[in-house]
């Protein structure tokens, strides 16, 4: 999203943005310039979109000049129907669900086959705009940056960190295949570093793999903010992660991920700006899961099912992982 803002802004500078967002993102994203959020909590329900409406009004009494709808979902499609504005831009009907169709008036263009970003990027094209740079700029304190900082030593010593857990959990690697890459890692003279959230799932799973191990490692998951987390991932030089909100943060941050993809298409969701050292599993999956190859599949099918990322090999993350290094070597 972030880089749309920012190709909005060139194009308008001056024009008041208003962004409805979840508590988490945020925290995430404030200090984000240029940009008013007003938080919706999913789990608030009716009593939640009411809020929001009311909220809207006391800002905007006229109502906005354009409104980017940009979830498909009902209850998204419903919330923005308690946005009022002239220019409603949607998907288009391929991406189309839930209804979505009858809360806007214009589409993006249909272009089958492009990365999620690419797509977000063209909700400016109904407005007469192109995006032809993606720039980030994540807001992140001087704080957060010297915490991350305080967390290793800056000794040369080049970092693996491993942001094991997505939140969709069938996207998830077991943890002894985690630990066999890290000692790979710790054996060619790496650091290896845990990071991930505060949840149940998380603290076990970073617990497991440092059980596995035989080399060390240090443990910040549950430690760390999500204003700290960009600063964070700044800091390592290879992240390696499922499918996730990390992996997308790291790739804002100008660092190189190794991506496990089996449950999804890298092409469509992996780190935007390089994904020479991601494991591409997916077409494996459709043929085992759905039995048919991954290019006839509807762009976006997810194959979060039991095992599939069971087809992500050891041996698949470090021929990833020695590239990364080959590609630094050279």
């Amino acid at each position: 999203m972030v880089p749309l803002v920012h190709t909005l802004q060139a194009a308008w500078p001056g024009t008041r943005f208003s962004w409805v967002i979840g508590k988490g993102e945020h925290r995430l994203l404030q200090g984000l310039p240029g940009v008013e959020f007003l938080e919706y909590d999913k789990k608030s329900g009716w009593a939640g979109m009411k809020a929001l409406r009311r909220s809207i009004r006391e800002r905007s009494p006229r109502g906005f000049d354009v409104l980017l709808q940009m979830q498909v979902a009902a209850r998204a499609n419903l919330l923005s129907a308690f946005v009022p504005a002239k220019v409603r831009v949607g998907y288009d009907r391929a991406r189309s669900r839930d209804g979505h169709g009858l809360f806007i008036n214009r589409r993006i263009p249909d272009r089958p086959g492009i990365h999620v970003l690419d797509a977000i990027g063209s909700f400016c094209e109904p407005l007469g705009l192109r995006q032809t740079q993606v720039r980030w700029d994540l807001p992140v304190p001087d704080d957060a940056r010297q915490w991350a900082r305080d967390q290793w030593p800056e000794d040369g010593t080049p970092t693996l960190m491993i942001s094991p857990c997505s939140s969709h959990v069938l996207r998830n690697w077991r943890a002894e295949r985690y630990a066999a890459l890290a000692d790979h890692a710790v054996g060619r003279g790496w650091r290896v570093v845990l990071c991930g959230g505060r949840s149940e799932l998380e603290r076990q799973t970073a617990d497991a793999i440092i059980a596995a191990m035989d080399g060390p490692a240090i443990n910040l998951v549950g430690k760390d903010t999500l204003k700290q987390l960009p600063a964070l991932l700044e800091r390592a030089d290879l992240l390696v992660t499922p499918d996730s909100g990390p992996m997308h943060i790291a790739n804002a941050m100008g660092t190189k991920v190794l991506g496990l993809h089996a449950a999804s298409n890298p092409a469509r969701s992996g780190p935007y700006s390089d994904r020479r050292y991601c494991v591409d599993r997916y077409d494996d999956a459709a043929r085992k899961y759905l039995g048919k190859p991954a290019a006839v599949l509807r762009w976006g099918t997810k194959i979060e099912r039991e095992g599939v990322m069971d087809l992500v090999s050891v041996d698949d993350a470090v021929d990833a992982f020695e590239r990364y290094r080959a590609d630094i070597d050279a």
